[in-house]
């Protein structure tokens, strides 16, 4: 099993966290991973993205050059990472925040409203969190669980009420088709 995945957004929506996330997870599940983050000029607010690998195998670089999955938070990532997503690859999009829609029809494509989940939550600093919880349903790399268990190493500080919102937004995440 490999899963090559970026993770694409502006500065401060978390994106640089989840993949963090994702890598930790995947230790504890007992999996090879990698994490190489990449960021804009700014860091809240400029642009921000992260290659993780997640395999069963060993990795033999952090680079994602072709992804099997990407996480779209943001209208310019769009045009950005669609080229880049291999053939029959997996797109999740923050309808939230991106009205475009992917020019490619070999990819599967997942809308989900993860502001909206988010406001739902009463959070909406984990809008990230539902994306990954809609990663998690439909690539099987890793668990939810996995990633709820990862919370509380990555997220030292954060309270025990945040890190059950974090939850939260995952499980709803995980609901979309």
């Amino acid at each position: 099993m490999y899963q090559g995945i970026r993770i694409s957004g502006f500065g401060g929506q978390g994106i640089i966290s989840s993949g963090i996330l994702l890598a930790y997870a995947g230790m504890l599940d007992g999996k090879n991973v990698s994490f190489f983050p990449a960021y804009g000029a700014e860091m809240r607010g400029g642009t921000a993205n992260c290659s993780v690998v997640v395999s069963s195998e060993e990795v033999t670089t952090p680079v994602v050059s072709q992804p099997d999955t990407v996480i779209i938070m943001n209208e310019p990532s769009l045009a950005k990472f669609e080229p880049l997503l291999k053939p029959g690859g997996l797109m999740i999009i923050n309808s939230s925040l991106v009205n475009s829609r992917p020019k490619r029809s070999d990819i599967k494509v997942v809308l989900i409203p993860c502001n909206e989940v988010a406001a739902e939550l009463k959070a909406p600093r984990i809008a990230n969190m539902a994306a990954l919880g809609c990663f998690c349903r439909h690539t099987g790399a890793l668990s939810v669980e996995a990633v709820a268990k990862a919370m509380p190493k990555v997220f030292k500080r954060a309270k025990p009420e945040m890190l059950a919102l974090n939850v939260a937004a995952l499980r709803k995440g995980a609901e979309f088709n």
